[in-house]
């Protein structure tokens, strides 16, 4: 096993925190499935919400929801990987966090899911019915 010394730096430029961060939601969603699920619902949400109009209130639940899945998924993806690192064998209690740490992405995927009908739903059934009139 080759060990890796990282060295900290005090007073790192704050440019190079931003860059480590965004190159771990880049390798997230470069490398886990469920990211790129989530990347892909919420370009599709932002898509339907431009195009259906919804208002400043809609538009900042669907970025609290946004930010509160990715996050979640990258929290997921942090603690399995740390799982794996530290207990590479079956473990009953890796399997625990790493299921908990799962189901917690799954919560919150299921509730953004639900208040995006809440807004999107009576919005779709609206321009279906103008259009129907026509």
């Amino acid at each position: 096993m080759v060990k890796v010394k990282f060295k900290r730096e005090k007073n790192h430029p704050l440019w190079k925190s931003f860059y480590h961060a965004f190159e771990g939601i880049k390798e997230c969603l470069v490398t886990e499935r469920n990211m790129t699920i989530h990347f892909c619902f919420m370009i599709a949400v932002i898509i339907l919400g431009f195009v259906l109009n919804i208002s400043l209130k809609e538009w900042s639940v669907c970025i609290v929801l946004f930010a509160l899945v990715i996050s979640l998924e990258l929290v997921n993806t942090a603690i399995e990987t740390t799982i794996d690192i530290c207990s590479p064998t079956i473990n009953d209690k890796a399997k625990l966090a790493k299921d908990t740490a799962a189901g917690a992405v799954l919560v919150a995927a299921i509730a953004s899911s639900i208040i995006g009908l809440i807004i999107f739903v009576p919005k779709i059934i609206d321009v279906i019915g103008r259009m129907l009139q026509l």
